[in-house]
């Protein structure tokens, strides 16, 4: 149960996160372009992700799920990094790896749970890299709109505004 907790609660615990990141951050002009430059990366993968998935009701094989069984989660660790990069510091550094493995690790297990009990072998024909054998498996072309109706877009706000806010701080820091 507390990991099924803790996955359902992870952008929730992120907003906790948050405030104690952006007090510990001491971001600069430099940090901030490397580090968005990285965390863009990661949403775009999350993107290119969410323009190919349909949540709950497939098993899911194009696009980056083609490399990754988790690429959503692959870039918000990405995401992690730059912001982790663009904060300059390593506590918060620290921060955000401690949230992303506790937080992806209790979401990994228990969508891994959801999509064996839903999709039985469908799912394990997808990870062992068979999905072309299974039947009902979803290869399909990116969709812009697929992706706004998973939500990405909740993540591209959230990008902008941990942007603007290290760049407030560094502003305010007179390290821009």
């Amino acid at each position: 149960m507390p990991i099924q907790l803790l996955a359902r609660f992870r952008v929730a615990l992120g907003w906790v996160f948050a405030p104690l990141v952006l007090i510990v951050a001491s971001p600069t002009a430099g940090s901030i372009a490397v580090g968005m430059s990285i965390a863009a990366i990661g949403e775009g993968l999350r993107v290119w992700a969410a323009g190919h998935l349909n949540k709950a009701r497939e098993v899911t094989s194009s696009g980056p799920y083609r490399w990754f069984a988790h690429p959503l989660y692959v870039g918000s660790s990405i995401m992690g990094a730059g912001l982790g990069i663009a904060s300059h510091s390593v506590i918060v550094i620290a921060l955000i790896a401690l949230y992303l493995w506790l937080t992806l690790s209790a979401a990994m297990a228990s969508e891994e749970a959801y999509l064996r009990r839903t999709f039985g072998d469908q799912y394990d024909l997808y990870r062992q890299g068979l999905a072309d054998r299974a039947r009902g498996h979803a290869n399909r072309a990116f969709s812009f709109e697929r992706a706004l109706a998973n939500r990405e877009h909740r993540a591209v706000i959230g990008l902008v505004l941990a942007v603007l806010v290290l760049l407030l701080k560094a502003t305010l820091n007179g390290a821009l």
